[in-house]
């Protein structure tokens, strides 16, 4: 990746997900801290970050939330690869709850057709990609669409949740840290993960790298709830690091641009 083209991924990271450490970013893009200095320094010039100690911020807000085909497009490779990870664990007349995002549509793209499960979803795009599996029993929750992400939430979303018992949520997320534990752009969706959450035995994260030691606005759980979380993050993501230390079991799946270095 030549400079010009790293910088360019920067910025859009940070446009993404709000915020990122130089530490992580070196080692994202196999370059020393020094490079990722001078490339946040010309990236505040430009009006596009704004430093901070040890990294840098987005001039958007954490409550600004990206618009879902920009989403899509951003690491969607990796974020491919996470949801065929992610598929692979379902299990035979498994219950679970598919929650919304981009990494969690990827999951439902890669569910086999033969696969007899039954899937709870507040995402219409999900519920739509998995009503051509003709196995798989999609129920659908309740509640407002949200105009562009075509996602349910309000009162009757998170309802939906309350007297069910699946085994696994499959959760997607806009930041996971160690301190703050997951995050959400939008207080609707993290009021409906929220509820999600606690219908489940078992919660598996689905984050691809650049959501690693992310914080958005909204705090929707502590670390403590994820059982499992699959990411493309290195193992020597000092996030990682920390996550593993309060009992998360990290899958780690192979990084498209590590393929392409």
């Amino acid at each position: 990746m030549n400079t010009k083209t790293r910088r360019a991924d920067i910025a859009g990271r940070l446009q993404v997900e709000g915020e990122a450490a130089i530490v992580e970013l070196a080692a994202l893009y196999g370059t020393s801290e020094m490079t990722i200095r001078r490339d946040l320094e010309l990236l505040e010039s430009a009006g596009l970050a704004r430093r901070t100690r040890g990294g840098a911020i987005s001039v958007q807000s954490r409550s600004f939330e990206p618009p879902i085909l920009q989403r899509a497009a951003h690491m969607a490779e990796d974020k491919r690869r996470i949801g065929v990870a992610a598929a692979a664990l379902l299990s035979e007349n498994e219950t679970v709850v598919f929650d919304v995002g981009t990494t969690i549509h990827e999951m439902a793209k890669a569910v086999r057709d033969d696969l007899a499960i039954t899937v709870i979803t507040s995402s219409l795009l999900i519920a739509t990609e998995l009503s051509t599996r003709p196995s798989v029993r999609t129920i659908v929750t309740g509640g407002v669409v949200r105009i562009g992400e075509m996602s349910l939430v309000g009162p009757r979303a998170q309802a939906s949740f309350d007297d069910l018992n699946c085994d696994t949520v499959f959760l997607g997320v806009a930041g996971i840290s160690d301190v703050k534990g997951l995050s959400e752009y939008n207080l609707d969706d993290a009021y409906v993960k929220q509820t999600a959450i606690n219908s489940g035995r078992r919660v598996v994260v689905l984050a691809d790298a650049s959501k690693i030691g992310q914080i958005a606005f909204v705090t929707v759980a502590p670390i403590s709830v994820v059982d499992l979380l699959i990411t493309t993050a290195l193992p020597t993501n000092p996030t990682i690091h920390r996550l593993k230390d309060q009992g998360v079991e990290v899958m780690h799946i192979e990084p498209f641009n590590k393929e392409k270095d």
